[in-house]
């Protein structure tokens, strides 16, 4: 088929690489424009144009599509089967949606309908899901709601965090996406809608997403910091500095300190809201360097009895 492929993360990578090798033709790659990232806000190309270019293929990485008179000139003139979209962080305007014959064909990182929006793979792991997946569908209007066509589960270990999870995903779903395109040409797969009843969000992750509620069970917190790596992570406030909790353990003992942090050699503690007790292994106070409890607890700003959020 003629295709347009729409991405810009890593996660995009594997499916453009699919398709290249199932004998797709790809005549354009739109991504998002380049970004300035890291503490020297150095501006990084994203990976899907990386591997657009090292493959040959022409990108564009338009600031705006939705009223871009230029691109849809392009579009147009290259009359694609199928607009292919992974991971853009764009809505998909009408024009486009009705440009091609096989329509606008997403790999959405979930098992449709739950976890509809930006990030669903961490909301699986955050609320404790023991099963993920994949779903492709055909875009329309709507977060998320257009019909499903194929999908692939995924089995999420107790320890998984989102950032083991992504690669796996997307490795899962690149050759469903290259199957979803021999079944609409072959005319062999049938669309099926979305029950909404059964839609949970999945929104934006922010700052605050991470901030540990020491009201909530071990597990919840537990499941929480699994879902938001790498960011926004874990973290709370120690002596009014900002304490991110790198490495957590569930442990097997129970306490009645809600909320406290407790030492034991060197080994640093806090019990959850129903007596579950979990063990910060990596840590980082405000102002230093990322490090091992054992060190942290040497001078850096917790001491026993300290509680979260003081």
């Amino acid at each position: 088929m003629r295709l347009v492929f729409c991405g810009t993360p890593a996660f995009a990578v594997p499916t453009l690489h699919a398709l290249l090798s199932a004998g797709h033709s790809i005549e354009l790659v739109l991504c998002q424009p380049d970004r300035p990232s890291g503490r020297g806000l150095t501006l990084t190309v994203p990976p899907v144009k990386r591997a657009a270019l090292d493959a040959g293929i022409e990108v564009l990485q338009p600031e705006k599509i939705r009223n871009n008179a230029e691109l849809r000139a392009r579009l147009e003139a290259i009359r694609p089967d199928a607009i292919v979209v992974v991971a853009y962080g764009r809505l998909i305007p009408p024009w486009m949606l009705d440009l091609p014959r096989y329509g606008n064909l997403n790999l959405h990182g979930s098992l449709l309908p739950k976890y509809r929006g930006a990030a669903p793979i961490q909301w699986a792991v955050a609320n404790g899901e023991k099963v993920t997946g994949v779903t492709t569908m055909r875009l329309d209007e709507g977060m998320d709601t257009g019909d499903m066509l194929l999908r692939r589960e995924l089995p999420i270990g107790p320890d998984d965090t989102a950032e083991d999870l992504f690669p796996r995903l997307a490795e899962l779903g690149a050759p469903l996406m290259v199957e979803t395109l021999a079944a609409l040409e072959a005319g062999t797969i049938t669309p099926e809608k979305q029950n909404g009843s059964l839609a949970t969000l999945a929104p934006l992750l922010t700052r605050e997403d991470g901030r540990v509620d020491p009201a909530l069970t071990a597990q919840c917190i537990y499941n929480r910091w699994r879902g938001f790596q790498p960011w926004p992570g874990a973290w709370t406030t120690a002596r009014g500095k900002k304490l991110t909790l790198h490495r957590l353990v569930l442990s097997s003992t129970t306490s009645s300190d809600s909320g406290v942090f407790r030492v034991t050699g060197n080994r640093l503690f806090f019990t959850a809201g129903d007596g579950g007790v979990i063990e910060v292994t990596e840590a980082q106070i405000e102002g230093k360097r990322r490090m091992p409890a054992a060190d942290l607890l040497h001078g850096h700003g917790v001491v026993d009895g300290d509680r979260l959020g003081s």
